[in-house]
């Protein structure tokens, strides 16, 4: 009887083919580890969904399998779809400090007790089944980011997670650029690296810079200053207290994800806030306005944001008032220009002093630009690269950037969604791919809405509806009462009367066609009554409402 062939397989459940719900299993013989386990905001068609997370059927098949889950930092497209996979995969999840903070928070959220969380530092080394796990410092736009080496009985894998490199960096030490120098010496087999600004030629600025712009305006501004920034991006944070501190200010926070992770950061430690600097959001009004400074949610324009709320004077605890200068200090991610757009120009209205990325230097990227990307390629070295956490677009220039590095084309996998790349000592290859995709996220059904329901209400918020009430005797078939027509969202029937009455024939023809050929199921009645309207309106007004009959029997 022949040996099984060793294999180690790589394969991304999400991050690749999209921006966001990263994931991505790890498999040796019978040991799987998790790295990361994130979510995406619903795109415009996914109506009335809050959040998208990953396909997870391939690791309930090997639950058995699954050793742990590992975290390389705390943002949402990497924690956010933890409280739904441990509900199902109760495995011991393994993040720095930070990141276990934020998790804790969101576990607490979803009632979920009894969870693994193990602390890990950079520079630490754990063993988790086949797998020893080394945790590289790096930078990005959130505090205690990290890369992980996964060391495999056929070589090292590297996976990169989120990273930029940042020569003068908040308060976190710089990227250990020693360790990968160091693994790339020893031999990477393959490195799974970020792709979200490989577009983006040179360097990303340092986060440093953002507070020299910070420290420029708070000197010269005499109104209420408010910030909207990402809630985690605890570096950028901590510029906005250093520049309020400096110029004599306090700190209000508004939002309930900027409140939470302001607690949670200055509870770990990771965020250093003098004595009697954060001041509660109602006490603003006790202080003058060139006293004050607000951090809000909302950089990206979402409609029940802080920031929204005041622009549309519905926020509960303050309102905007003329000359306060407001600073949007984020990129609109891709999708998000309107709602930003939107936001600006109503604050705008309301008498506010604007500033956004495109008057002033207000943000910076938390990914590497290209020449970041190539140093990290360079010091790594790897034998193969799987380009993740990016659109095809994005993947395929990262592809194209390594084989400028002299990386042969054969050597780069450019997954997709289930992808499975499998390596043995004679090579690598794609195996067979496994199910993955998208598990969309209503109120608390968890993929209860699939691609029919939302057809459904794509058709209805684009068209309306029509609904037709009959009451029919169950004896002899004949029409006791109706067709009544009820229109929703399909034209305002005070001042379509007209039309109304004439659909109302349009029935009354049908029902009495159909009594005349005695028609008593109620299956062809409903269609035929479907089939007569749909065709009367689009004639009519060119449009096609969802109709829904119902016939009563009395």
């Amino acid at each position: 009887m022949s040996k099984a062939v060793e294999k180690l397989k790589i394969i991304p459940l999400g991050g690749v083919n999209e921006i966001g719900k990263n994931i991505t299993v790890i498999e040796y013989m019978d040991d799987i580890i998790v790295i990361d386990c994130g979510l995406i905001f619903p795109e415009d068609e996914m109506l009335g969904i809050d959040v998208v997370i990953p396909d997870i059927t391939y690791l309930l098949k090997n639950r058995d399998k699954v050793k742990s889950i590992v975290l390389t930092h705390g943002h949402e497209d990497h924690i956010g779809a933890l409280p739904y996979v441990l509900r199902k995969i109760n495995a011991p999840v393994y993040g720095t400090k930070l990141t276990l903070g934020l998790v804790e928070n969101k576990l607490k959220e979803h009632d979920l007790k009894d969870i693994n969380l193990n602390v890990v530092k950079a520079g630490q080394s754990i063993k988790i089944g086949k797998f020893k796990l080394e945790f590289i410092r790096t930078s990005h736009s959130i505090a205690d980011s990290v890369a992980i080496a996964i060391h495999t009985p056929l070589g090292t894998i590297l996976h990169t997670g989120d990273f930029k490199i940042d020569y003068t960096p908040i308060k976190d030490d710089v990227m250990d650029f020693h360790k990968f120098s160091e693994l790339g010496k020893n031999g990477v087999l393959v490195m799974l690296a970020d792709s979200t600004n490989v577009e983006r030629p040179g360097y990303t600025m340092s986060e440093s810079t953002v507070g020299q712009t910070f420290n420029d305006i708070f000197m010269s501004a005499k109104q209420r200053i408010i910030v909207a920034t990402f809630a985690s991006n605890i570096h950028r944070v901590q510029q906005i207290i250093n520049a309020a501190v400096m110029f004599g200010r306090k700190v209000a926070v508004s939002g309930r994800s900027m409140v939470n992770v302001v607690n949670v950061s200055k509870e770990l430690g990771y965020l250093d806030i003098p004595d009697g600097t954060l001041i509660d959001i109602k006490a603003i009004d006790k202080y003058p306005d060139n006293q004050i400074v607000v951090i809000t949610t909302g950089s990206q324009g979402e409609p029940m944001s802080a920031l929204s709320r005041l622009a549309s004077s519905d926020h509960r605890k303050m309102e905007l008032k003329p000359g306060d200068l407001v600073f949007i200090s984020a990129t609109p991610i891709p999708g998000n220009e309107k709602m930003v757009s939107k936001v600006i120009n109503q604050l705008f209205k309301k008498g506010a002093n604007v500033i956004y990325e495109a008057l002033a230097d207000v943000h910076v990227s938390g990914h590497a630009c290209q020449e970041e990307l190539k140093l990290m390629h360079c010091l790594v070295k790897p034998k193969y690269f799987i380009p993740v956490h990016g659109e095809f677009r994005h993947l395929k220039q990262h592809s194209e950037l390594a084989q400028n590095l002299g990386m042969p084309k054969e050597n780069i996998f450019i997954a997709d969604k289930g992808s499975v790349i499998e390596f043995t000592k004679d090579g690598a290859g794609f195996g067979k791919s496994v199910q993955a995709g998208n598990i969309l996220v209503d109120g608390l059904g968890v993929g209860d809405v699939g691609n029919i329901v939302l057809r459904d209400r794509k058709h209805l918020s684009e068209d309306g509806l029509i609904v037709v009430v009959v009451t029919i005797n169950k004896e002899n078939g004949q029409v006791l009462a109706g067709p009544d027509i009820i229109s929703r969202g399909f034209v305002y029937v005070r001042e379509s009367e007209d039309l109304m009455e004439e659909s109302r024939s349009v029935v009354r023809e049908v029902l009495i066609e159909c009594e005349k050929n005695n028609i008593t199921d109620w299956t062809t009645l409903k269609s035929n009554i479907k089939y007569a309207l749909r065709n009367y309106l689009y004639e009519k007004i060119k449009r096609n409402p969802m109709i829904l009959p119902i016939i009563m029997e009395v």
